[in-house]
């Protein structure tokens, strides 16, 4: 950290070209780092929080826009002599608090010192590579929960079960596609399909008293709850731009859950009022 800092203070006796060099370096960190925050789930308010703290670090001033698809920065050096632009498109991983948690830690590690900038550099490509969660405990924890919705909304123990069968069918479903490159609005609307199907079993086969709770809870855990609440709080920040498209791509998968819903209504002839 220090020694990139002091690189860039007025004064250096550095060249003008290994000046610009630094302030590119530091640009182009900066705009990977909110990259990979934005892919990951994170809201602009945290994107920007955390770019602040390390440009204060690094000793270079600032400008970035963050759009739905890519980050832009532009870097000065303290002076204004020297200044970098680059557009970084957001680096995809789907929603991790895991990676959004070391993003976050990293930031405040290099601000306290604890990391230099070529560290932190490295830091970030490898909490880039790190793994999902096991699909197989994130498959069955995700089955418990939405069994457990049932029973908050006061399914009996036999529609717990029917949940639980209907969510982990159609939660693999969701997690097959997904890993073969389908289009995940696709996906949302099979693993709805198959889930209301499936969560049916109450109304055809007499099982349960409250066969309407097991089908109402047996696609709750597709909605995309992140994105509506990332989306309020990039709205509350004054990201309009953000905002807009997180809740259209919020709404287009809730629209797409529906859809396999009621196709599951249609084939198995329930009513649907």
């Amino acid at each position: 950290m220090m020694e990139n800092s002091a690189i860039l203070q007025p004064g250096s006796s550095r060249d003008a070209e290994a000046a610009h060099l630094t302030v590119k370096d530091a640009c182009v960190f900066l705009s990977e780092y909110a990259s990979a925050l934005l892919g990951c789930g994170a809201t602009c308010i945290r994107i920007e929080k955390n770019v602040q703290r390390m440009a204060e670090t690094l000793g270079v001033d600032y400008s970035m826009t963050i759009m739905p698809a890519t980050v832009q920065i532009t870097v000065w050096d303290k002076d204004r002599q020297h200044s970098y632009s680059n557009i970084q498109k957001i680096r995809k991983s789907g929603t991790s608090f895991n990676i959004n948690t070391q993003l976050s830690r990293l930031s405040w590690d290099l601000h306290d010192g604890r990391v230099g900038f070529s560290e932190a550099a490295g830091r970030m490509e490898r909490i880039l590579q790190t793994r999902p969660e096991n699909r197989w405990l994130v498959l069955v924890l995700a089955s418990v929960a939405n069994a457990s919705f049932c029973r908050l909304f006061g399914g009996d123990f036999i529609s717990m079960g029917i949940v639980f069968i209907a969510t982990l069918v159609g939660f693999r479903i969701r997690q097959m596609m997904l890993e073969d490159k389908i289009d995940i609005r696709l996906a949302f609307v099979c693993a709805s399909f198959v889930s209301s199907v499936i969560a049916s079993a109450g109304y055809v086969f007499g099982l349960g008293s409250t066969p309407d709770i097991a089908l109402g809870t047996s696609v709750l855990y597709l909605v995309p709850g992140v994105p509506y609440l990332n989306s309020m709080s990039d709205l509350l920040d004054g990201h309009y731009i953000s905002f807009l498209s997180r809740f259209l791509d919020a709404t287009v998968l809730t629209v797409c859950l529906s859809a396999g819903l009621c196709g599951g209504f249609l084939a198995m002839n329930l009513r649907w009022f």
